[in-house]
């Protein structure tokens, strides 16, 4: 193990791992924060640090051995290793591995993070809360950030043990969420990416009461919080998105330009039976009804979806009706999950568990219907033009996306040829050909 001694006499260093959602990824963007607030920095390897936090994931099998393995990781080099997040919510299971871990916290835990930073490395002294920019400390590129609107959620869907990790749904004061946005659009920020748990339930705890920015009131709830962010001038894209009546608000600032028509609905199946095991609100019948209504009032709009195959007791009519549904829908992006035991969640208790093998198979089918309707539907922009927010610039031409593609889940317009091209520069392209994912394009005009 190579030695993690410090010089007492310099300012503490600080590693720092960032695994899972966005919603973890501005967890840690708030730990970066306030690290940088009190004068401690940012280090970029394990050799160099004081010591290492590491957010971890722990919502499936498959998350909860990345975040074990990077915990090792940072042991084996560096030592000191503080442990928060989702996976910190069972410290059970961090401690049974790993017993030297220097503390664990549970998620958006930024004060008990920071109580065991100061027990083993205390705070540098009189640090200039100027060391720290107004937006803060970020992890996406300069050029889109994500905005936490609320912790927690009420639903209690039996698959998910997120409301055991994270509680119920605590939303934040918009007047916060205004002044945040505002400092992140100042600092060059030209697309918000509103994430929560539930974006919908945003206000429920808090009764819609009326908050205040610039003075002006505000009502604490998803339409009155879209409508003030359209006013900062940027790209405001919606996550997370439950299909509740008053999502139908939205769609008219999507068709009037003020948000992106883009919504990410995770929809996870279209068989009642299942919908019911599963405790979800919403019923398959009346999403289509409202996604036929949702494209009348706004033909622009994109539709991503998440589903779920081989949850316990699906049958094969049960996804017969989830294909039917995919077909019916015409949603422009799917991902796919099969089922997965999550220790905690009550869906382990349901019979009839579905074989691995047929879960695959099953989403297989679901991603290959899908990939036939993605195909069909990107191919229709061949010959329009988009307004797009560039990612990176290669020496090939650049990647970029348009209102219909989010960073990291969608797939992207690829520039060719591009040249004199800057990353967080928005262009108008023609596309020119498209793929089951992507886009081809050429530039037409650079915006001011």
């Amino acid at each position: 193990m190579v030695s993690n001694v410090s010089n007492t006499n310099l300012v503490p260093r600080v590693g720092f791992v960032s695994l899972g959602c966005p919603k973890a990824t501005s967890d840690s963007e708030r730990i970066l924060t306030q690290l940088r607030a009190e004068g401690y920095v940012i280090s970029p390897d394990y050799h160099q640090s004081d010591f290492v936090i590491v957010n971890t994931c722990g919502f499936i099998d498959d998350a909860v051995a990345e975040s074990l393995e990077a915990i090792g990781e940072a042991l084996a080099e560096n030592g000191k290793v503080i442990v928060t997040g989702c996976l910190g919510a069972k410290s059970d299971i961090v401690r049974s591995a790993y017993p030297d871990v220097l503390a664990v916290t549970g998620p958006h835990d930024v004060d008990g993070v920071m109580a065991a930073v100061h027990a083993h490395k205390p705070r540098p002294h009189d640090p200039y809360i100027d060391l720290v920019p107004p937006q803060g400390i970020r992890l996406t590129p300069p050029h889109y950030a994500y905005l936490k609107i609320s912790e927690g959620c009420n639903h209690r869907c039996s698959f998910c043990i997120i409301p055991g990790m994270r509680g119920d749904l605590v939303s934040r004061p918009i007047g916060d969420l205004m002044q945040e946005a505002e400092h992140l659009v100042d600092a060059g920020v030209k697309e918000l990416l509103i994430i929560s748990q539930d974006t919908s339930a945003y206000g429920v705890d808090v009764k819609y009461r009326t908050g205040f920015w610039h003075g002006r009131p505000i009502k604490t709830r998803m339409t009155e919080l879209v409508d003030a962010l359209s006013q900062l001038g940027v790209w405001v894209r919606l996550h997370y998105v439950y299909p509740y009546p008053h999502v139908d608000e939205v769609l008219p600032l999507m068709a009037q330009g003020k948000v992106l028509p883009y919504l990410d609905i995770p929809f996870q199946h279209a068989s009642p039976r299942i919908l019911r095991a599963m405790k979800r609100p919403a019923a398959a019948e009346k999403a289509l009804t409202r996604i036929r209504a949702w494209r009348e009032i706004c033909p622009e709009l994109v539709i991503r979806s998440t589903f779920i195959t081989g949850f316990p007791g699906e049958t094969e009519a049960d996804f017969d009706e989830l294909m039917d549904f995919i077909d019916e829908a015409q949603l422009d992006r799917v991902g796919c999950f099969t089922y997965s035991p999550v220790e905690g969640a009550t869906a382990n208790a349901l019979p009839d568990h579905v074989p691995d093998d047929i879960k695959e198979e099953r989403k297989a089918r679901l991603m290959e219907r899908q990939a036939d309707i993605s195909a069909e539907r990107l191919a229709q922009r061949i010959g329009q033009q988009l307004t797009v927010l560039i990612d990176e610039v290669t020496p090939e031409g650049a990647i970029a996306r348009s209102y219909a593609e989010a960073p990291e889940i969608d797939g992207v317009v690829v520039i060719e040829s591009a040249k004199n091209l800057e990353v967080g520069q928005m262009i108008t392209v023609r596309v020119i050909d498209s793929g089951e994912h992507d886009l081809w394009a050429e530039c037409v005009t650079e915006h001011p």
